[in-house]
């Protein structure tokens, strides 16, 4: 399951996937967004920790792939989305190492993970994530940032994916040398700045507000 805009982020690229499907962290919760839905003549499956609705199969990824294989009847899946689910795995490194044994050639990972977030227990809330990161956990699969993208707890907003990781400037010299506000902003940043509204507010030159890297990885042939 996902937010809004890792749903948001699946129908963008509805055109690369293609069944056998596999969703990690199925479970709907009551308050995540039904990807299944978007695939109703494709063969999809949902797999998580826990029964519950949405869920077809009952499986931790981080056991013996031996287990995880006989559990999935030895299926292989041309695709595999990822929401939300690594940043509460006690052991990530094995996890993705078994999505890619999963992985048929030429096949693909969705993955979105947060890079800035409140800590959030279901039923534990272990890592935070970089782009460079997310390589490192699936060093056989190939990622381009140019398909990916930032997105924020608010509906619609995504960016594309920087150093900054969408961070809020509040030093007005870096902000013109970003050039990420336009006039009224910097004049409206200027005066909050005068009134030391700002320096209320935090004692840093920027803020993060809540970020999700949502990146495609491609299994090499």
């Amino acid at each position: 399951m996902g937010d809004i805009n890792q749903l948001l982020f699946i129908k963008k690229n509805i055109d690369k996937i293609k069944g056998p499907i596999l969703e990690v962290g199925s479970k709907n919760y009551g308050n995540t967004q039904d990807l299944r839905s978007l695939f109703e003549n494709v063969d999809y499956i949902g797999i998580d920790m826990e029964d519950g609705n949405g869920v077809d199969i009952v499986l931790d990824l981080t056991k013996d792939f031996n287990f995880i294989e006989d559990k999935l009847e030895g299926k292989r899946f041309q695709t595999i989305v990822c929401f939300s689910v690594l940043e509460h795995c006690s052991d990530p490194f094995k996890m993705c190492s078994n999505i890619e044994r999963l992985l048929k050639k030429n096949s693909l990972v969705f993955i979105s993970v947060p890079f800035s977030w409140r800590i959030h227990g279901y039923p534990n809330d272990y890592w935070r994530f970089t782009p460079e990161g997310i390589k490192i956990l699936f060093p056989n699969l190939k990622f381009d940032l140019k398909e990916g993208c930032l997105s924020t707890g608010k509906p619609g907003v995504d960016r594309s994916i920087d150093d900054y990781m969408l961070r809020v400037e509040l030093d007005l010299k870096k902000a013109r040398e970003r050039r990420i506000y336009r006039n009224f902003n910097l004049y409206f940043l200027r005066v909050l700045k005068k009134l030391k509204i700002i320096d209320w507010i935090s004692d840093n030159s920027y803020l993060f507000p809540p970020v999700t890297i949502n990146m495609i990885g491609r299994k090499r042939a």
